[in-house]
């Protein structure tokens, strides 16, 4: 079993996200941050045991110098001093995304939140608008690092 030293000493922790569905991604990685529901915290090698619940936010993890991007809509996070593990709702690579449709939906969500509607509706409306931005958020930044428009 490794130790926290040991993973100190690799500098690497172990990422996985995992939704009710499939296994998103496994891999080592040099550091996670994470959309706390508290806060959003960050995790090296050798990090505290802790738990956390999530909110709809922005996972990025680093390999080497370079930063990758995933939206997180709720979940938990178990954090141990080799591993981060995040169990999500719903998780999503950047690269998985598709810029055009999100750009599409965050304009839908929004003309949705105009209409408003009983309080339920709106508030559904806010939680789809906050989702849209999300999603565009994090397909743009993989789009802009690799000097797309």
């Amino acid at each position: 079993m490794a130790t926290s030293t040991d993973a100190a000493q690799t500098g690497k922790i172990l990422l996985e996200v995992v939704t009710p569905d499939k296994l998103i991604f496994s891999e080592q990685v040099d550091q996670v941050s994470a959309p706390g529901s508290e806060g959003d915290f960050g995790v090296l090698p050798g990090h505290s045991h802790f738990l956390s619940t999530l909110r709809i936010g922005e996972l990025n993890y680093r390999i080497g110098e370079k930063t990758q991007f995933m939206s997180i809509l709720w979940g938990f996070a178990e954090v141990t001093p080799t591993k981060v593990t995040i169990l999500a709702e719903i998780a999503e690579k950047a690269e998985d995304i598709d810029v055009d449709r999100a750009r599409e939906a965050v304009t839908k969500a929004e003309k949705h939140l105009e209409r408003g509607g009983i309080p339920s509706e709106v508030e559904e409306a806010k939680v789809s608008l906050e989702k849209a931005r999300l999603r565009q958020k994090v397909a743009e930044r993989l789009h802009n690092t690799q000097g797309h428009s």
